[in-house]
């Protein structure tokens, strides 16, 4: 008993040790000066984008002191950084799997860390530690569907997480993923209805709380709200019931009470996903039958007339997509607010783009809506769907490659000026991180990374090349 008593002591023992190791800082450490300086010159390297250099020095500092001063998560943090960006430039499996395992074991790091006070929040505070846990699992989980591909069940362990850890401050990328693996574990028969709904509800509520409250970001949950709702249509009649429906169109019905079209929609979803007994949807029933067909065209008409940014709207749904821009351009001439009337631009690059291939017209339109509103990434994305969507048309394999750079290129800016795009951003640049020129081509044209290549077709732009 004795003899096993010892054993357990010393595993105690070195656990602890190896969790000291893990999260030992460079405060009053015997080589706290090489640690701050390895430290400061790598992070002075990055800025600089000397990679190498970067590396050499995190490598440094992280072997020092994995939790910097203890108050930051720095070293794990950019250790996922340097490893995701190996994992995005190798090609063999075995060194990918190496690559992504040395990923989330610095996500686990760092968060083994807070959790045992080997790093401390700057607010002492049990919510701002929860925040930060919440943070991490949050940009795990992200990295564990785009980069590791992990099982399914482990990237929801890491999201459920998110969630417990954040509540209602959880960024808005996890709804880009969770919905994705919700309908993909449901429609598989691994997820039941409850969780579905569970999951749901609790999504719905960090979309609305951030919408509300959180000025910064609030265009970014609306949006990440408006996919995740578009995500779960593919399951929604098999996994919501009457309530989710009641959630999810109702709002429409009280912002458009006026609207006989609306009502009539959104009635019909009700009534069809088993609503029909429903105190309010019978409110709404008696409201349709109010309306006689001569007078909604009056009220439809007049409306009309008064608004010629609803009537491009309402024309472009029936497919006149010339006279919408028409209309667009009249809502432009008769409003000063400049960031309509980059809404209004906007909306006519994307008919010149999506309907009418109309694509050199569309870019500059685009262009003139990013004037408009200055840091909004949205129409450098749409200029980047553009490139990509007229890439095979560009000639030889060669130069649709370099046609994906150029849309590869209005991704990064896009997200490098506006954090609502961001998450959308990445998604298509990981979309395209496969299709970059090949390395063995470019040097049969006698051309190497980082030079500068002309894009042809009707793109015309510039690209510094970066290899597959």
């Amino acid at each position: 008993m004795k003899i096993v008593s010892l054993l357990i002591l010393n595993i105690a023992l070195l656990t602890g040790s190896n969790m000291f190791g893990q999260c030992k800082s460079w405060v009053d450490s015997d080589r706290q000066s090489d640690a701050e300086n390895a430290h400061s010159i790598y992070r002075q390297a990055l800025k600089m984008k000397t990679m190498d250099i970067a590396f050499e020095n995190w490598q440094i500092a992280y072997d020092l002191a994995p939790a910097a001063d203890g108050k930051r998560d720095v070293h794990y943090i950019d250790g996922v950084e340097f490893y995701k960006q190996k994992w995005t430039q190798s090609q063999n499996p075995e060194e990918k799997k190496a690559f992504a395992d040395k990923m989330i074991s610095f996500y686990d790091g760092a968060i083994n860390c807070y959790i045992s006070g080997g790093i401390t929040v700057k607010e002492g505070t049990e919510e701002a530690l929860n925040k930060k846990l919440g943070f991490l699992y949050g940009r795990k989980a992200y990295d564990m569907f785009y980069y590791v591909n992990a099982p399914y069940v482990q990237t929801i362990e890491a999201l459920d997480l998110c969630i417990k850890y954040s509540g209602d401050h959880a960024e808005y990328i996890i709804m880009d993923i969770y919905p994705k693996i919700m309908v993909y574990q449901f429609k598989n028969a691994l997820m039941t209805k409850e969780k579905v709904n569970s999951v749901y509800k609790s999504l719905k509520q960090i979309a609305e709380y951030n919408i509300a409250n959180n000025e910064q970001y609030s265009e970014g949950y609306q949006q990440a709200q408006a996919n995740m709702n578009y995500t779960l249509t593919e399951i929604e009649k098999e996994a919501f019931d009457c309530e989710y429906f009641k959630d999810k169109y109702l709002p429409e019905y009280e912002d458009n009470k006026e609207d006989p079209q609306v009502i009539k929609y959104v009635l019909f979803i009700l009534k069809t996903q088993g609503c029909g007994e429903d105190s309010m949807v019978k409110v709404i029933d008696q409201e349709w039958k109010k309306y006689a067909s001569a007078e909604n065209e009056r009220i439809q008409a007049e409306h009309d007339a008064n608004n010629p940014g609803s009537m491009a709207k309402k024309l472009y749904d029936d497919g006149k997509f010339s006279e919408s821009i028409s209309k667009y351009r009249q809502a432009i001439s008769e409003t000063d607010d400049a960031k309509q009337k980059a809404t209004y631009l906007f909306a006519i690059a994307s008919i010149q783009f999506r309907k009418l291939n109309q694509y050199s017209e569309a870019r500059k339109t685009a262009y003139d809506a990013a004037k408009m509103r200055p840091n909004w990434g949205r129409p450098y994305l749409l200029i980047g769907d553009m490139y990509g969507k007229t890439a095979r048309s560009c000639g030889d394999a060669w130069n649709q490659r370099l046609a994906i750079l150029a849309a590869i290129d209005k991704y990064a800016y896009a997200r490098s000026i506006d954090d609502g795009v961001a998450g959308e951003a990445s998604s298509r640049i990981g979309a395209y991180s496969r299709s970059l020129p090949d390395a063995a081509e470019g040097h049969m044209r006698g051309v190497k990374e980082g030079q500068t290549q002309t894009v042809g077709c009707w793109i015309g732009e510039s690209v510094r090349l970066r290899f597959n």
